[in-house]
């Protein structure tokens, strides 16, 4: 073993205990609970690098240390494999989304399982619409000037508008509208359906040009995705225990998981589904997020990224347990919501 690689072991085995134990680690410490297979004198030669290197340091005069951002990023880096979940987590996981009744319900269940397997802040994007087809339109009488559009796209989502209409709603014109919505942005992406419609105003007949064009602007308010975007948060009472001794970080980070814009931000880098990235510490843009570990990946179809997912937990969090966790529910999410 080449000196670079036993210092790497002494870096895994400070941040193994740390994460274990929230306590400074020291050489005697790590001489105890590890089989490093070298002498304490050696252990503390390889220390002394490491902290002159930047990877570990001593949060107090005689203390043990502590991985900084640094040794977490060449520890997750380092990482040769992510632990596989063994095949009754899997399983258990597979089931339990698998029995969502609906699109709101999946996420819902996964963004819950997620907190519950990691013991952390999880959340999940809403399926990103530009990226959905439309997979069935309908148009419903609701008395005589009412009508109710709903829209059904391929990952499960609901989009319902109602319009009030001053020409007489009659089952011709429902039948009507209703065959030439189809025509026009089923099996289209919302993109594409979008300039269907637009086509569609100027081209309707002048009887029913003021109810078509009612159709088509409210169709056009649930096509065009909302810049906000959609999270659904769960978890968020471990961020009590997570940072119990920063109480200053834990404001931040309830700031920013209120906020939002952040924790899309950092699910927009996102490129394909099932690949895991981690952001440590000062890495994040948000100075709130700056003694938090962000564990995120996409999920989606193929190549198809359709929305993310993430955990957020101090720096100090089981790296190998979470990529696994994250990486695992993003896949059966992907699948759920790609075969609706």
């Amino acid at each position: 073993m080449s000196a670079e690689d036993r210092r790497f072991e002494v870096l895994r085995a400070i941040v193994a205990d740390y994460v274990a134990t929230h306590e400074p680690v020291g050489s005697r410490a790590l001489v105890d609970r590890h089989h490093l297979r070298v002498s304490p004198a050696t252990i503390r030669s390889d220390m002394a690098v490491l902290e002159d290197e930047g990877y570990i340091a001593q949060p107090h005069t005689s203390a043990g240390r502590i991985p900084t951002d640094k040794g977490y990023r060449l520890f997750v880096d380092r990482l040769s494999q992510v632990k596989p979940l063994s095949v009754g987590e899997r399983k258990a996981i597979q089931s339990f989304l698998a029995e969502g009744v609906d699109l709101d319900d999946v996420l819902r269940r996964s963004v819950r399982l997620l907190a519950q397997l990691t013991r952390q802040v999880a959340v999940v994007q809403y399926p990103n619409l530009t990226r959905s087809i439309v997979r069935h339109v309908e148009v419903v009488s609701l008395g005589a000037n009412r009508l109710l559009l709903v829209v059904i796209t391929d990952t499960g989502r609901v989009e319902q508008r109602v319009i009030e209409v001053e020409q007489p709603v009659t089952d011709e014109l429902v039948t009507s509208l209703r065959a030439t919505l189809a025509t026009h942005i089923t099996g289209r992406r919302f993109s594409e359906a979008a300039d269907g419609l637009r086509l569609l105003a100027g081209t309707a007949d002048p009887e029913s040009q003021e109810t078509v064009s009612a159709a088509v602007s409210v169709l056009l308010d649930a096509l065009v995705e909302h810049p906000e975007g959609r999270l659904v948060l769960s978890g968020t009472s471990h961020a009590t225990g997570a940072w119990a001794d920063q109480p200053g970080s834990l404001r931040g980070v309830l700031e920013a998981l209120d906020e939002q814009v952040t924790l899309l931000k950092l699910l927009a880098v996102l490129q394909a589904p099932d690949a895991v990235m981690v952001s440590i510490g000062q890495e994040n843009d948000d100075a709130n997020l700056s003694t938090s570990a962000l564990v995120s990946a996409g999920y989606g179809s193929g190549d198809m990224l359709m929305g993310g997912l993430a955990v957020v937990g101090p720096t100090r969090m089981d790296y190998p347990g979470t990529m696994a966790a994250v990486r695992a529910v993003a896949r059966y999410v992907g699948e759920i919501v790609a075969g609706r």
